[in-house]
């Protein structure tokens, strides 16, 4: 039987509507949670990822529509969820962000913008909304979704990079503010990176197929990730959810300030 250890507990998952975010979103259902889901998509696609959590756990998803661009939108998506969650939620995963590949010099204003908003600033609003209520509870959960770009550079991402490397620090920073909060027993309040490599989305597809020459799709995938990735496999969006779950579990209480890579070896070399 599932343990359904986050059985009471409401958890925010932006970016949620597909990918790493909807895994991670189903991951934290299956273990009892109540979650509220953020992103872009259709009514359909949307609809669909409510019924896929649901699926994975009890019921009582719902979607949050917030621009994460505008930190007006934000306070206002986080008020709503005060609401919904019955004074604040207990989990809060940051997963939202889009990129934009140009050398430095061709990146254009406007996406530096977003990038930043998106990737950043959003964690930003979103964890000095929720935190003080963590606090007060004793528990709260903050797993920002960076990236193996938190901790390497790239050429052609700056935006990118700086808005990963950003995370990063402003993840250690609350978790030093907050690290003396609640106790072993209640579990405290963490706030930790999961920094991906490689991860198997439909995203990536077309960079696959690519380098698939006269081979297989496994060939491809070899030849995609040997140039960063040792390992050479991907990693699956419901791995990622499942270090997720353990994040939040009370045993992980002194984790925090953490970015952990999950990345088959790339930023050891």
């Amino acid at each position: 039987m599932t343990d359904r250890f986050l059985e009471g507990r409401t958890a925010l998952v932006t970016g949620s509507t597909s990918g790493i975010g909807l895994a991670i979103a189903q991951a934290l259902a299956a273990v009892g949670a109540r979650v509220a889901i953020n992103g872009l998509g259709s009514p359909e696609q949307i609809a669909a990822a409510i019924t896929d959590v649901d699926a994975a756990g009890g019921g009582e998803t719902k979607h949050f529509d917030a621009d994460l661009r505008d930190p007006v939108a934000i306070e206002a998506m986080m008020r709503q969820l005060a609401d919904w969650s019955g004074g604040g939620i207990d989990i809060l995963v940051n997963n939202a962000g889009i990129q934009h590949a140009v050398p430095l010099h061709e990146m254009p204003v406007a996406k530096w913008n977003d990038i930043i908003a998106i990737n950043l600033s959003s964690a930003f609003h979103t964890m000095r909304a929720a935190m003080p209520m963590m606090a007060s509870r004793g528990f709260g959960r903050v797993i920002n979704v960076a990236s193996v770009h938190g901790l390497v550079a790239s050429k052609d991402k700056a935006p990118y990079v700086a808005s990963k490397f950003g995370v990063v620090g402003l993840s250690k920073v609350a978790a030093l503010e907050y690290a003396a909060q609640g106790s072993r027993d209640s579990g405290g309040i963490t706030v930790n990176c999961i920094c991906p490599g490689w991860v198997e989305t439909p995203l990536i597809e077309p960079q696959i197929e690519a380098r698939i020459g006269g081979g297989t799709r496994d060939d491809g995938v070899r030849a995609l990730l040997s140039e960063k990735q040792p390992s050479l496999r991907m990693t699956l969006p419901a791995e990622i959810g499942a270090l997720a779950v353990f994040l939040c579990r009370r045993e992980a209480h002194n984790i925090t300030g953490t970015a952990m890579p999950v990345d088959g070896g790339w930023t050891a070399q």
